[in-house]
């Protein structure tokens, strides 16, 4: 076959016009894309304030993660910020500071700000502006709560008891026996966790009855008030399967020995000493579950009423 010359010059002109056009599409869409960079940055760089979320109380809460920006707009941002929430008559500004952004929180601080919390993936900070009234911030969650299960088997006047395994410097001190439970975990109803611990510690299923009681006290861990509850549970089977990583010994043991023992300590014995008179007058704090009014959340009403428990032969 015989190719004319103007048929090879069309060829390879085509060639190159479609390479060309080509690198110029290209070349336009990493210019375009530039440009579209530029312009994000421009415009975290000329954001006067922060915008943030406001509350109930007047005030404003900013989430690093929401309106992240560098350090060094950051310092300027702040300021015009606090300029503009005070101007405004804002109450509390929070900052929530997440990781990645954790060069805001000396700067925050340099500005007058302080903690109030932390979780394992943030930091909260606040600042209350009002000069004239003083700061009525709470303060952060600071009493925990736990609960312990008196779990009873009326037909052996028996309850479930534990001793738990402690790394113990002094070794003259001896675990005690006690009921199982825990702490509540966020979240957590106590009907839930009473059951969960009990399950976890013993293997026994049980149902529960109502609360019978609780201590309080203070200075607890991480220096925290401490609110431990009692609840009456009755098992479901009785085959015990210890858990041997936090329990040493599990057993049941009936109720008067549990009055008696040596190993178990004089709060305990206060305990168990309520929950047979609960028994034998059949009154407790029975869980009323609701939906409150304004939140929609889902709430639990504790009431003291006849729980209509059978009779045992604890005396």
């Amino acid at each position: 076959m015989i190719v004319r010359p103007y048929s090879m010059h069309s060829a390879i002109l085509f060639r190159v016009t479609r390479t060309l056009i080509a690198r110029d599409f290209i070349v336009f869409l990493s210019h375009s894309t530039r440009i579209g960079q530029l312009s994000t940055l421009h415009a975290a760089m000329t954001q006067q304030i922060f915008n943030g979320h406001s509350d109930h109380y007047n005030g404003i809460t900013v989430d690093s993660v929401e309106e992240a920006c560098d350090s060094k707009v950051f310092t300027q941002r702040l300021k015009d910020s606090l300029k503009q929430w005070t101007k405004d008559n804002k109450r509390t500004i929070w900052f929530r500071v997440h990781i990645p952004h954790t060069e805001w929180v000396p700067i925050l601080t340099g500005h007058g700000f302080v903690f109030h919390h932390a979780r394992e993936e943030y930091v909260m900070l606040y600042r209350w502006l009002p000069t004239n009234e003083d700061c009525n911030v709470p303060k952060y969650a600071h009493t925990i709560l736990g609960v312990g299960a008196f779990v009873f088997n009326k037909d052996t006047d028996e309850i479930l008891v534990i001793k738990e395994k402690y790394l113990l410097k002094n070794a003259s001190v001896k675990a005690s026996w006690k009921l199982p439970g825990g702490y509540v975990e966020p979240g957590e109803n106590i009907e839930a966790a009473a059951k969960r611990e009990v399950l976890e510690e013993t293997g026994i299923q049980t149902n529960f009855k109502c609360l019978i009681s609780f201590r309080h006290g203070h200075d607890y861990s991480f220096g925290c008030s401490d609110i431990y509850m009692i609840a009456y549970l009755t098992p479901q089977n009785f085959e015990i399967e210890k858990c041997k990583r936090e329990i040493l010994e599990c057993q049941w043991m009936k109720v008067n020995e549990f009055m008696q023992h040596s190993e178990v300590h004089a709060n305990n014995k206060i305990l168990a000493t309520k929950t047979i008179e609960f028994l034998r007058h059949q009154m407790g704090m029975v869980a009323n579950y609701g939906v409150h009014p304004i939140t929609k959340k889902q709430i639990c009403v504790y009431s003291v009423e006849n729980t209509n428990v059978e009779s045992s032969s604890v005396e």
